[in-house]
């Protein structure tokens, strides 16, 4: 994976440790029940069942490693001290408008495990996330995307992600 630190809250960090247990002890059981089940139908290289079941469990195996990696480098934020409304921190849900443009959006800077219907997430990591951190509001900034050097206002620093 990556060497990244990940900012996540408190009832993120401990939803992750939730699912990692969940899949690590009641997910593997139940795969190796399936491949057990399909392994008895017989001939495995035309068994449907047993192919499935191989490739959920490999599905599995990788979010239990993006699991295990995401909560060896998260960095569960103390909420309470660190949102505020002066300044864009990891955490922080930003409401911006693009130059030119009279919609405000809301952004989420944080990790896409952070995930809300109500707002896009960026990563603190991404250029628009760097252009923003450390920012208040009215400030104007710029980065670079693909398609050239964008310009955005920050209207408000809504808060935390909660």
């Amino acid at each position: 994976m990556t060497d990244e630190v990940t900012h996540l809250t408190r009832g993120t960090f401990e939803r992750l440790e939730a699912e990692l247990e969940d899949l690590t002890t009641r997910g593997r059981v139940e795969i190796a029940r399936a491949i057990e089940s399909a392994r008895a139908l017989g001939d495995l290289s035309e068994n449907g069942d047993y192919h499935a079941a191989k490739d959920a469990q490999g599905k599995m195996e990788a979010r239990i490693r993006q699991l295990q990696a995401t909560l060896a480098s998260a960095i569960v934020l103390d909420e309470d001290r660190e949102m505020s409304s002066e300044t864009v921190v990891a955490g922080s849900v930003v409401a911006i408008r693009y130059e030119g443009d009279d919609e405000v959006e809301h952004f989420m800077v944080g990790s896409i495990e952070e995930r809300r219907e109500d707002v896009s997430v960026v990563s603190p990591g991404s250029p628009l996330g760097q252009a923003l951190l450390g920012q208040t509001p009215g400030s104007v900034v710029e980065y670079d995307a693909p398609g050239g050097t964008l310009r955005v206002e920050i209207v408000e620093i809504v808060g935390s992600r909660n």
